[in-house]
């Protein structure tokens, strides 16, 4: 690895050593943040190209600079596959990331004031779904649904329903952050279609279960628009993007909210990278590897039972789970997130429905398993970090067992080191 970083090296050496600092925390430890993932070097190689030099406004012929000769075909490549992969007509590849793809998506298509129904940010949704702390909420007006049963997961549809006749909202818009179900995507658009709204899928957790087939794909049951971020269970790099099912008037107002919208040039080094990502995602290996995750959740929430821990949804149905831990362990969110960072096990702390505990210093933590299932980790080992997460909490303060864990915890990483190539 040193030779890759060599000019680095050479001449910034307090950044060198931060990288390389990166490299080995993320090399000795396991990363279990659902909404992160290792990429190839392929896609690490394209995301470091030659590429970051063009400036490239606009799209492929229709460019506002020259020179545009092989930016053009590059994303003319990523659009085509994720169109492929994804089974929509239209793809806007160029979104900096999910947030700036969900909030283009408002701007293309609501005018000031409009409605948007969301998820609610505590059961599961996600900041751009309409948090007042967020700027878009100051903008237009968004109303919330809720799981019916935080038990299960089940959303109240009935009351999604009555919510949208009363508010009359523009867009629907299914997805999440930190939920742990698959959600009934016919009853959203039958429901969108009813009161003549546009339906939005927000994928960008579950886009590469969608892609590697082993989960159901909202396209196919009518969903106007899908945002995703390209960065997660796709395995690529940082970004995002907006795919369209069928309707070309839609297709080109999001383009214009894009660019020149919302944002100035695409950074064409990130579309070669999300290009090689969505090759990747179009081989067999990636379709075993998106159904090793649910598997290796499934594992995971085995062992979360067995130790009568609470899961918010009852368990997982795809690559995440949602832990009550103050409730059943009298540890915080925060307590054990720093608890777990010590050891070597990476995941954030996050509210849990209608949680009494305030944001920062949380119920619950989410963890998932696209990381270490790109690792090579089967159920046996996802069985194994399970065990080591409830027995870390379980002993927070004892130093000799913290000790005891970390080392387990990096002889699982040596035993699966970061691979380089996937397929």
């Amino acid at each position: 690895m040193a030779n890759e970083y060599a000019y680095i090296k050479k001449q910034d050496k307090k950044v060198f050593e931060a990288i390389t600092g990166e490299e080995k925390r993320e090399a000795e430890g396991l990363e279990l943040i659902p909404s992160e993932n290792y990429v190839s070097r392929a896609v690490r190689e394209a995301n470091g190209s030659i590429f970051t030099n063009k400036y490239s406004e606009g799209y492929p012929g229709k460019r506002y600079y020259g020179g545009q000769k092989y930016t053009d075909v590059i994303e003319n490549i990523a659009i085509e596959r994720a169109c492929k992969l994804f089974g929509a007509k239209f793809a806007n590849v160029q979104p900096h990331s999910g947030a700036p793809a969900n909030i283009a998506v408002y701007f293309a298509l609501l005018q000031p004031g409009d409605t948007v129904l969301g998820m609610d940010l505590s059961h599961g949704g996600h900041l751009t779904h309409g948090h007042p702390v967020t700027y878009m909420a100051k903008i237009f007006r968004f109303v919330r649904y809720k799981m019916k049963n935080p038990e299960t997961g089940e959303i109240d549809y009935k009351a999604l329903r009555e919510t949208a006749i009363k508010e009359k909202p523009k867009i629907i818009l299914a997805g999440f952050s930190a939920y742990s179900r698959e959600l009934d995507y016919k009853k959203f658009v039958d429901i969108a279609r009813e009161l003549g709204a546009i339906s939005m899928m927000d994928a960008a957790h579950i886009a590469g279960l969608i892609a590697g087939k082993a989960v159901k794909n909202p396209l196919d049951y009518g969903f106007d628009i899908m945002t995703t971020t390209t960065h997660k269970t796709l395995r690529g790099p940082r970004g995002g993007m907006i795919l369209v099912r069928e309707s070309e008037e839609i297709a080109k107002a999001i383009d214009k909210s894009i660019f020149p919208g919302f944002q100035g040039g695409p950074h064409m080094h990130i579309l070669a990278a999300k290009a090689v990502c969505f090759g990747e995602a179009m081989k067999p290996a990636f379709k075993k590897y998106a159904k090793q995750i649910l598997k290796n959740a499934k594992a995971m929430e085995e062992v979360f039972r067995k130790h009568k821990i609470r899961m918010l949804g009852g368990g997982t149905s795809n690559h995440l789970i949602l832990a009550d831990v103050y409730g059943s362990l009298g540890v915080s969110g925060r307590e054990a997130e720093r608890a777990l960072d010590e050891i070597g096990l990476t995941l954030n702390m996050n509210a849990i429905a209608d949680d009494p505990r305030k944001p920062m210093d949380p119920s619950g933590i989410r963890f998932g398993t696209p990381a270490i299932t790109t690792r090579g980790f089967k159920e046996k080992e996802c069985r194994e970090v399970a065990e080591i997460m409830i027995e870390a909490l379980k002993n927070k303060d004892n130093s000799k067992k913290k000790k005891e864990l970390h080392a387990r915890v990096r002889k699982l990483s040596k035993k699966f080191p970061i691979p380089d190539k996937f397929v």
